[in-house]
């Protein structure tokens, strides 16, 4: 793992692991803010999966959320599994975001800029892991490499024209 993939998935996992944390301390506070939300996404989860075991109400959705965030974050932060870790960090920060940040509801204008900030803060990060995910695995080496490594002359050596396009 490079030294940059050292830093920066921690640096990313931060902010998972810690609202996921505070999810789960805080699950029935949060409840009324994700409630709009969690009633539209848990019936269509149900149907589409039926056999997946979910919580009765927006403090079990809330607490599971926290979970997913801690979790993937743990996973980002230590790469392990990081390119599905980085995706399921994105697709939960989904609903996260349209329930937590629904600036477009508030009527304080403090009030809507502060959300709206935020929003956007998660949109960053959203877009931020679907870059991550698009990280090469260093175990696994990349197409052009292996085209370079097999293009090998009669003498052993790596043909010039590859090996002068590729570092």
């Amino acid at each position: 793992m490079t030294l940059l993939r050292i830093v920066a998935r921690p640096m990313l996992a931060s902010m998972f692991i810690a609202g996921g944390v505070n999810a789960i301390r805080n699950a029935a506070a949060m409840a009324p803010t994700a409630k709009p939300v969690s009633d539209k996404l848990g019936p269509l989860i149900q149907r589409a999966a039926p056999q997946v075991p979910l919580p009765s109400d927006t403090a079990g959705y809330v607490r599971l959320d926290g979970v997913i965030h801690v979790v993937g974050g743990a996973m980002l932060a230590t790469g392990r599994f990081p390119r599905l870790s980085t995706l399921v960090l994105a697709g939960s920060l989904v609903p996260t975001t349209l329930a937590g940040h629904a600036f477009w509801n508030e009527s304080d204008p403090s009030a809507r800029q502060n959300q709206q900030v935020h929003f956007f803060k998660n949109v960053s990060m959203i877009g931020g892991l679907l870059m991550a995910s698009l990280d090469p695995d260093p175990k696994k080496k990349m197409l052009p490499r292996r085209a370079k490594d097999r293009a090998v002359d009669a003498g052993g050596r790596v043909a010039h024209a590859v090996d002068n396009l590729l570092p």
